[in-house]
């Protein structure tokens, strides 16, 4: 059986774990409505907690351990100038993380959040070939293997990948869903590192929504206005060269994607797989929330939106995802420092629902919705 049979072989017999009959977001709104305080107070946060009860198929949902998954890789893209760096940046970064020196890795451990950084597929790195124990990166210094090839080849040119290594990528995710799913994480996030991926991205969201690229296509880290018609261009070239058929994740995503996105996109799958719901941070990490939701619609019952990029398309995304952002900052760093954000907000919320009496605790009459 080859890689694509195996994903879609798992995703025929998994994709209806997911009982989606609402039952304990149910429970989960009934305690929020008797406790004493303004009935929907706390909003988007109370709806969080119901969907992550829902999610974990449990009337006690908990947070307390949660994991965050930094998926590292390259993009050939870069050869046609569309970042202000060059791919050496990638390794740069992704080793600098393995040492809990970047934003997201510092906000993690604020949050009491495990991170986990992945080499899948960083150009010229020298990961270890022995072992992918999961382990916390702070425990391990080093990168987890999770690569399939040196990052993707110039899409403007040649397919991205193959689609028999987009398959292995997505299962990988998945892989890596499961095996923190058996070590007890209740509560997964995302995030990226890799120069070029918002134009690998642009490209995907680009086929998957049928939208023209100067709508989805943003400045990612930083790019001037010509700079932005350029890599605009590029994107819209790249897809006429491919003809990517929009209608197959698989063929999108090996013609115009990255393994970041590929992995993160089984990762999603795996969050539905294992009842673990998974936080969107970003604008990537959003596309391979969308790869997710066309290959199994019932990820959307998993998904969590931390926060609304900057980056006009992510809200376009997020909106087909029916995912509502809880954060309104302006924020589009990456790296999964949106998901780093929610976490204390959530903790909060959490402490409400789990702490505070209820009106009849408190002998006064419960508020109703009128």
């Amino acid at each position: 059986m080859n890689f694509e049979e195996q994903l879609f072989t798992r995703i025929r017999s998994e994709k209806s774990i997911y009982s989606g009959n609402g039952k304990f977001y149910k429970l989960a709104f009934e305690r929020w409505q008797s406790i004493a305080k303004p009935l929907g107070g706390l909003g988007e946060f109370e709806k969080a907690v119901c969907k992550i009860a829902d999610a974990q198929n449990t009337k006690e949902p908990s947070i307390k351990k949660r994991a965050l998954a930094i998926f590292c890789a390259d993009n050939g893209i870069v050869a046609e100038g569309v970042s202000q760096t060059d791919s050496s940046v990638t390794k740069t970064v992704a080793l600098n993380m393995t040492k809990g020196e970047s934003s997201a890795c510092k906000m993690a451990m604020y949050a009491n959040c495990d991170f986990f950084v992945l080499d899948s597929g960083i150009k010229d790195s020298e990961t270890s070939k022995e072992s992918k124990e999961i382990v916390p990166t702070l425990k391990s210094g080093k990168l987890i293997n999770y690569k399939i090839a040196d990052g993707t080849k110039n899409f403007l040119h040649e397919d991205a990948m193959s689609r028999e290594d987009c398959a292995r990528a997505i299962l990988n995710g998945i892989s890596l869903a499961d095996e923190l799913k058996s070590l007890g994480y209740t509560l997964f996030s995302t995030g990226e590192m890799g120069i070029g991926n918002t134009t690998s991205s642009a490209a995907v969201v680009s086929c998957l929504l049928s939208m023209p690229a100067e709508k989805v296509t943003g400045k990612g880290a930083g790019l001037s206005d010509e700079s932005l018609r350029h890599k605009i261009e590029v994107v819209k070239k790249s897809i006429e060269n491919r003809k990517p058929n929009t209608n197959d994740v698989l063929d999108v995503l090996s013609k115009v994607g990255g393994f970041d996105i590929a992995q993160m996109c089984g990762f999603f799958l795996g969050g539905l797989f294992n009842n673990v719901p998974v936080i969107i941070d970003g604008f990537i990490s959003a596309v391979a929330a969308l790869c997710a939701v066309r290959l199994c619609p019932q990820v959307k019952k998993i998904l969590l939106a931390s926060h609304v990029s900057s980056e006009e398309a992510a809200k376009i995304i997020l909106t087909e995802l029916e995912a509502t952002p809880v954060i309104h900052a302006g924020m589009h760093l990456g790296e999964g420092t949106g998901c780093m954000m929610l976490l204390p907000l959530l903790d909060m919320a959490f402490k409400i629902f789990y702490e505070m009496p209820t009106f009849s605790d408190i002998k006064i009459e419960a508020y109703k919705s009128l």
